[in-house]
């Protein structure tokens, strides 16, 4: 099966509030095992601002809530032009990634500067000292993934990288033919990583055919297409924009609808020891 890259896209969440005159049903919804917000509910009226920020706007997708999901925060940041920020995040403990879906970002870190557009990604390990700007003329948007890192006595933290959708050959899941691919930014065997962010996609027809059900926590923003998606005993249709938040061991699985690939970006914690304290 042949994969092209160049159909690719990215959502985005949509400016403006819906009118007055819609109806109130909508396809949010919140369990005790996973929480879905659409893509029409990522309004102006949910962003918020951060400390130090200039000209930046951003939706809180995922935070840490006890007895849910604990161990990351998702925001979808827009920054507009001259925006961003010189002191990002004061918490010297989390590490970092980033994937830009519109406009163009400078990220700079270790005295280099290093240009991100549409499907740049970047990984920026705890401790790191960064700084990020919008200097075109147009609004940058990009996922910003946050987790605090789990040092291990004997493993060094990771460094810091940058690269891009477009550079990262997707891998085959076993006997799909192509039908179900990971884009996998970090190598699995890198036991210093202790979260993956990928790229998951699936063309017309791909299927999970199982319901995956694991330690892992996850976000699952598509990028792009339809699915519907199997949610602990629920059926959820989804399409580019909407976000998927699974606790642990919420059973999952999925397949692909509509006549485009069917893509979302991936959050999920890995290789560590499990904590034996509350």
């Amino acid at each position: 099966m042949t994969i092209l890259k160049s159909n690719y896209t990215y959502a985005l969440p949509e400016a403006g509030l819906p009118p007055q005159t819609e109806r109130f049903a909508d396809r949010a919804i919140f369990t005790n095992a996973y929480a879905f917000i659409p893509r029409e509910v990522m309004t102006d009226i949910v962003t918020s601002s951060l400390p130090f920020w200039q000209n930046t706007r951003l939706w809180v997708i995922a935070r840490p809530l006890t007895g849910f999901s604990e161990t990351f925060s998702h925001y979808i940041m827009e920054v507009a032009a001259a925006g961003g920020s010189d002191r990002p995040d004061d918490d010297s403990a989390a590490e970092h990634v980033l994937f830009i879906v519109d406009g163009s970002i400078e990220l700079e870190y270790d005295g280099k500067s290093h240009s991100l557009e549409a499907g740049g990604y970047a990984y920026l390990p705890a401790g790191l000292d960064w700084r990020l700007h919008n200097n075109s003329t147009e609004k940058a948007v990009f996922h910003w993934i946050r987790k605090r890192y789990l040092d291990v006595s004997g493993i060094d933290r990771p460094l810091p990288f940058i690269t891009s959708d477009k550079a990262v050959i997707p891998v085959s899941m076993p006997d799909t033919d192509g039908a179900w691919q990971t884009s996998r930014f970090v190598n699995p065997s890198d036991i210093s990583h202790d979260m993956h962010v990928n790229i998951v996609t699936f063309q017309p027809g791909g299927v999970i055919p199982f319901a995956e059900t694991h330690v892992m926590e996850h976000g699952l923003y598509v990028l792009q297409g339809k699915g519907a998606y199997y949610l602990n005993g629920d059926w959820r249709e989804v399409e580019g924009g909407d976000y998927m938040w699974l606790r642990a061991f919420c059973p999952q699985a999925c397949y692909a609808a509509g006549n485009i690939p069917f893509r979302y970006l991936l959050y999920k914690d890995v290789n560590r020891h499990m904590p034996l304290h509350l």
